[in-house]
């Protein structure tokens, strides 16, 4: 008898290894369905955190290709509400890049979404739009300002970690790419 193939399961790996086709050959790394920000190198994260120069298009390109609607070159060909829900999800992944940033800074323990690879967070945010705003990443006991953190309500401390953020991309800058 012949090997079983799963249709799906062949479909799902072409799927993933075209939306990652643009970064394996911009960042010279591999990807899979299993890859998770936090496993990306320093450089990538880095490039990608930053949301300058073509970072965006690779994002799009990411999200676009996931969820079959086409390459990121197409993203102003899309109609408006297809365009402002890839500009969501793309936002939703820019927040995690800069959290795990400052993971690897040591400024925060954990965020929201850590354990789950890209390719997860892309297909199932349609149905995480309504709860993406529920947990911010809380602030890591070793941070000077922990005390204060911690005493914060919950707008208050989701403020004081976004207001990291631009602190943590200037810092980038300082270190190395072991990061």
């Amino acid at each position: 008898m012949g090997k079983v193939i799963d249709i799906e399961k062949r479909k799902r790996k072409t799927r993933v290894k075209k939306a990652f086709r643009n970064w394996t050959a911009r960042f010279n790394e591999e990807y899979s369905e299993d890859t998770r920000i936090q496993d990306l190198s320093f450089q990538t994260l880095s490039y990608l955190a930053k949301g300058k120069e073509d970072a965006p298009f690779y994002m799009y390109d990411l999200i676009m290709n996931l969820l079959d609607m086409g390459s990121g070159f197409e993203f102003y060909d899309l109609n408006r509400d297809k365009k402002l829900f890839v500009m969501d999800c793309y936002l939703y992944l820019l927040d995690r890049m800069r959290f795990e940033i400052m993971r690897r800074l040591g400024w925060i323990e954990t965020y929201p979404d850590q354990e789950h690879s890209l390719v997860q967070i892309v297909t199932r945010f349609r149905g995480m739009e309504t709860t993406i705003s529920s947990g911010m990443p809380q602030l890591s006991r070793e941070h000077p300002q922990y005390q204060r953190f911690k005493n914060m309500n919950e707008f208050e401390k989701e403020e004081f970690i976004r207001r990291l953020i631009p602190k943590a991309l200037r810092k980038l800058s300082t270190y190395s790419t072991t990061l």
